[in-house]
């Protein structure tokens, strides 16, 4: 056979197989997959946190606590004190933006200390993502803010005093639903 006609004899069954369960699936009311999700399945999902804070869970952490956690689970990747690497610098870049070679940090260019938050939660440490608990994420993201100089060393970080953090870059951002 032809490899032209390989393809088509290929793309025939195909389209047979998916029109017969298709067919199938409508007949018996679903493909039979899966299961509806639980309250709970879905509270281990949803742990997004807004720029406004919204989303924030109870807990605390100190820039002290978060130096210790850092040394321990960041700095393999971030260094010692943020600045190299393996991954992403985390400190530094101030008045970098608007350069040819921007360095675009937390200190530098996040404009909500909230979604530091939840880009730690969510994704750190890179070995084992959601690892840490909330407490230890709220102190590592005191130690973060602290190293970039926006916090001070006795700051103690939750749900109440994160969203009052100012980021040096807030206003480099516009909502696309400004008025």
């Amino acid at each position: 056979m032809s490899m032209r006609k390989t393809a088509l004899a290929a793309a025939a069954s195909t389209a047979l197989l998916c029109a017969c369960v298709t067919q199938q699936a409508s007949r018996v009311g679903g493909y039979g997959l899966g299961k509806p999700a639980t309250q709970q399945e879905i509270a281990g999902w949803n742990i997004d946190v807004r720029a406004d804070g919204a989303g924030l869970p109870p807990g605390s952490g100190s820039v002290a606590q978060g130096k210790q956690i850092y040394e321990a689970r960041c700095a393999a990747c971030h260094g010692a004190n943020g600045e190299k690497g393996p991954a992403p610098r985390l400190v530094g870049g101030k008045g970098s933006l608007a350069s040819a070679a921007p360095i675009m940090t937390v200190g530098s260019y996040w404009p909500y200390a909230p979604t530091l938050y939840d880009y730690i939660n969510r994704s750190m440490p890179h070995d084992r993502p959601q690892s840490l608990t909330s407490d230890e994420v709220y102190a590592v993201t005191a130690y973060t803010l602290h190293l970039n100089g926006i916090v001070g060393a006795d700051v103690v970080l939750d749900k109440a005093s994160l969203p009052k953090v100012k980021m040096p870059n807030a206003a480099g951002f516009v909502s696309a639903h400004a008025h």
